[in-house]
């Protein structure tokens, strides 16, 4: 599978020249194409496929939009009504809680790397019992909106599906049964939140942008409208003239909130567009400057979404495995500036940093670089008694660039325990390998 840049063309030139495919695409498209490239499709999902004869003639209309034309002039006005922006609010969330140690963690240091690993699945299992308490029924992720310049602003939940997606692909590294239902009940939500041709957006104030897009559309890639490329066009009329790709996806009849300011080409964005539709002539421009900025160490300011290196050395290195060989010729440049990050006792900075940097080395395989014990024994260290570990800044506007109003932060406990997750379990990997 190439990915969903040529899935529908490769569909069509086989058709036209196998007419036993033909045959099979017209009576089961479903399975003809599960075969033909080797997925397995969305089950909740119909596909039919029809014929044009020298006689007949098709035209497809798009589905009905999900909001009517009330709730579409809402949203163009948004960012201007305190009442419509509240709707984008939940729950108010709790103050921050302060960091916990775990003292049954402190004799750790003793076992060899079979006890440790068993240790790291116990913390694991907690770590996702957690989870499942704190996930919505329908599969959402919550996330708190708090404001970084004054504290005392009310912090609240949120819901967006580009954190549910975030979450989810950090989660799909483990196993383990309790994580594959919570990815499943995760990929119901995108489904549902999913607007056509198979866009995303963060607030329905704001126009879709590439960065959910992307993410929601590497969760559930198997959705017919993703496997099949429909976004596509749009993605990849959504660059600049360098061929990078911007965040917002903006059109005349969608929110216009970030027409005055809008983002050119961000490191994360374009790696997550570059893992979503692979490495193909229509994305090496992307891939060219992100190699550019890494190589020539130029990231510093680059981000106005995602606060440190570390997160953009981790979306890198994800569409790195996913999009191979693209990127390829950053690994060992990447396994240095990732290491080049820790402190004079080891550490990549906060338990969050942390954790997408022992993952991103795992993505290059640099894994065997660090003291995988040691770092396993630190994780188990700050995961507090529920199975959580602490609520640190993941993402928000890091420009600061409309005062106090705009010094937005996201972050929440249950994102922080999914990264965390994924990096013990590329951890105990190691020491079960070693064992």
């Amino acid at each position: 599978m190439k990915g969903p840049i040529d899935a529908t063309e490769r569909l069509l030139a086989k058709a036209a020249k196998d007419s036993e495919f033909r045959d099979r695409l017209l009576a089961d498209p479903a399975d003809a194409i599960e075969r033909e490239l080797g997925v397995m499709l969305d089950e909740v999902h119909e596909i039919r496929v029809h014929e044009e004869t020298d006689a007949v003639t098709h035209l497809v209309l798009p589905p009905k939009s999900k909001f009517s034309e009330e709730e579409r002039e809402a949203a163009r006005t948004g960012a201007a009504s305190l009442e419509f922006l509240k709707k984008t609010m939940y729950d108010p969330a709790p103050p921050i809680r302060p960091p916990a140690g775990n003292p049954a963690a402190a004799g750790m240091s003793s076992l060899d790397a079979g006890a440790l690993a068993k240790a790291g699945r116990r913390s694991i299992r907690r770590g996702l019992e957690f989870l499942e308490s704190a996930i919505d029924g329908n599969g959402a992720w919550h996330c708190i909106r708090f404001n970084i310049a004054d504290p005392d602003i009310p912090r609240h939940f949120e819901r967006p599906a580009f954190v549910s997606a975030f979450c989810a692909l950090a989660l799909e590294s483990s196993d383990d049964a309790r994580a594959r239902n919570i990815c499943a009940r995760t990929k119901a939500y995108l489904a549902d939140t999913m607007e056509y041709p198979g866009f995303w957006r963060y607030y329905r104030h704001l126009p879709q942008d590439l960065d959910s897009t992307t993410l929601c559309s590497l969760v559930i890639g198997t959705h017919p409208w993703i496997l099949l490329g429909r976004n596509v066009p749009r993605m990849l009329a959504n660059r600049d003239e360098q061929g990078c790709f911007l965040t917002w996806v903006l059109a005349a009849d969608e929110p216009g909130v970030v027409s005055s300011f809008r983002i050119e080409a961000d490191p994360v964005v374009n790696a997550n567009v570059i893992a979503y539709l692979g490495d193909h002539p229509e994305t090496r421009d992307a891939q060219r400057w992100l190699e550019s900025m890494i190589a020539e160490d130029r990231l510093d300011g680059s981000s106005k979404w995602y606060p440190d290196k570390v997160t953009i050395y981790y979306a890198t290195t994800r569409a790195m495995v996913r999009a191979r060989p693209a990127l390829d010729r950053l690994r060992p440049i990447l396994a240095d500036r990732i290491l080049g990050l820790r402190d004079p006792q080891g550490a990549f900075g906060n338990v969050l940093q942390t954790a997408q940097a022992i993952s991103a080395l795992y993505n290059i395989g640099s894994l065997d670089r660090i003291d995988a014990k040691r770092e396993v024994e630190r994780f188990m260290s700050s995961q507090r008694e529920d199975g959580s570990w602490p609520e640190v800044l993941a993402f928000g506007d890091q420009s600061l660039r409309w005062g106090a109003v705009g010094q937005i932060g996201h972050a929440s406990e249950s994102l922080t325990t999914a990264f965390c997750i994924e990096a013990l379990e590329r951890l105990v990997e190691s020491l079960e390998d070693a064992g």
